[in-house]
Order: structure tokens, then sequence, then C-alpha cells
């Protein structure tokens, strides 16, 4: 199975631009693709994003998806595990990572200060 992503060197990412919601998220959560794509009915490929939280947002239920997602924490401070009100959690710092099969529950997440997230989604060659 080929990866769908492009060679792309070493380049300054433009961080002012770019981002959107994604689809099922609060609108202080934003992402920025920088390579790749899921086709998440095909159950094919792969994508590398940024994902940033706004200070106090949060997402009120576990996560779940069938791919591989990988998870580094960049800046800022991330809770896991709050409940519907942004309440109680496991806080990290920056330099902490995650790595999660398909089918594995996550989250709800939430930051107080805002963060930032390098994450790699991608399914398992066929």
């Amino acid at each position: 199975m080929a990866i769908n992503k492009l060679h792309d060197e070493f380049h300054t990412l433009d961080l002012t631009s770019g981002w959107e919601v994604p689809e099922g998220y609060p609108a202080g959560i934003q992402q920025k693709i920088l390579s790749g794509a899921l086709d998440e009915s095909g159950r094919r490929g792969s994508r590398t994003r940024l994902l940033r939280f706004d200070a106090g947002i949060f997402t009120k239920a576990p996560f779940v998806h069938e791919y591989w997602e990988e998870v580094y924490l960049l800046s800022g401070d991330l809770t896991v595990g709050n409940d519907v009100n942004g309440e109680g959690g496991e806080a990290f710092a920056p330099n902490t990572y995650a790595c999660r099969p398909p089918g594995a529950f996550h989250g709800p997440f939430k930051s107080d200060g805002g963060c930032m997230l390098l994450e790699i989604h991608y399914y398992d060659p066929a």
C-alpha cells in the first residue's frame, strides 16, 4: 500500500493561516493539515496535522476512531479525562506523547492555557 504523502523538505510553516475546526469539535479547537489525508470510509491513508486548543476549551465525551493515532504535546497544557463540565482529569505538560491503536477510547480533553499538538493518523497497511 502506497503512502499518500508528498516529498516535502524543511520549510517554515505559516501558523497564522490554514486552520479549520475539525468536524465534531468545538470552535476553540482547530487543525492545520501538514501532509497527507485520511479516507475514513475506505479505511486508508495517513495524515500529519497540528491541533491547537484555545485557552479554556474542552471536549465533553471520549473519542474513538478506527485508525492509529500518535500525539505529541508541543506546547501548553493538556488535561485528559475531564468530565462534561471540564472538571477533573490528569494534566500533562509539553514533551509528552501518546500512541493509540484503532478502537481505543481517549479523552475528553481540555486545556486551561491553550496548547498545540502534533498528531499522526494512519491505517494499518492491508
